[in-house]
């Protein structure tokens, strides 16, 4: 029986938190008690603003999943300095399917998974051909993060904090056409947390947007992300008068 994604349909809270006040409960969107988030198509994006929530629940999703908390997979095992809050603990995930295999790519630690690579390959050099044999350092950082969508993905469930990190337009346009291509073999999910217009656009994605209220699902044209950037483009003009605070 061939089982095709999406593998995680829903994280929920497996209990009341003991303080709804303590981090991360503290923050708006995480601070319902009642807390269920639904993956109803192959891929998911997380939207909100800086502190809304989104990485921390990405976070505990992928601790959850097995996978390293800088980054990787369940094979990765590196020494970093712990910052991950307890939240995985109390999640609960349902599965149509359990996925085992993947990958949690959090932008902001990426330079240690990629030491954590060549230190491997110091003492076996395959440990480079899933990066496309060569050293994710010697890449920028833009390349790097392609090497490892084009080389590294395949069947899986992948989960990733802010990949437009290090990607111009045209390498997130790329990144769409790699996405688009596992996706299409039924075989891969993806949860992504972005603040890429560019990335959000990929067609029949499920949107849940981060804020004071909560987690709400969004079409694209009504989040933010769409709205700002397209009034920018359309007048960028008229911004320029509010920078220094004219009316």
């Amino acid at each position: 029986m061939k089982i095709a994604a999406p593998f995680l349909r829903e994280v929920k809270l497996k209990d009341v938190p003991e303080n709804p006040d303590a981090f991360p409960f503290c923050i708006p969107a995480l601070h319902d008690r009642a807390l269920q988030v639904n993956f109803p198509s192959p891929v998911t994006f997380f939207v909100g603003e800086n502190g809304s929530g989104k990485s921390t629940l990405m976070e505990a999703i992928a601790i959850a999943c097995g996978f390293h908390p800088a980054g990787g997979s369940r094979n990765n095992i590196y020494n970093f300095r712990p910052t991950e809050s307890d939240l995985s603990s109390k999640l609960r995930l349902v599965w149509n399917f359990k996925m085992a295999y993947g990958f949690f790519l959090r932008a902001e630690s990426f330079f240690n998974f990629a030491t954590h690579i060549d230190n491997l390959a110091l003492g076996d050099m395959d440990a480079l051909k899933p990066y496309g044999d060569r050293s994710l350092h010697e890449r920028s950082h833009g390349e790097s993060f392609m090497a490892l969508f084009e080389n590294r993905f395949s069947r899986g469930i992948f989960l990733l904090d802010e990949p437009e990190a290090a990607l111009s337009p045209t390498r997130q346009l790329q990144f769409l056409a790699k996405l688009d291509q596992l996706v299409k073999s039924g075989q891969s999910q993806f949860i992504i947390a972005t603040h890429s217009p560019i990335l959000l656009s990929y067609p029949g994605a499920t949107i849940h947007s981060f804020d004071g209220n909560g987690i709400r699902q969004l079409a694209y044209e009504d989040t933010e992300h769409f709205r700002v950037t397209k009034d920018f483009l359309n007048a960028h003009e008229s911004f320029y008068g509010h920078l220094g605070g004219e009316e």
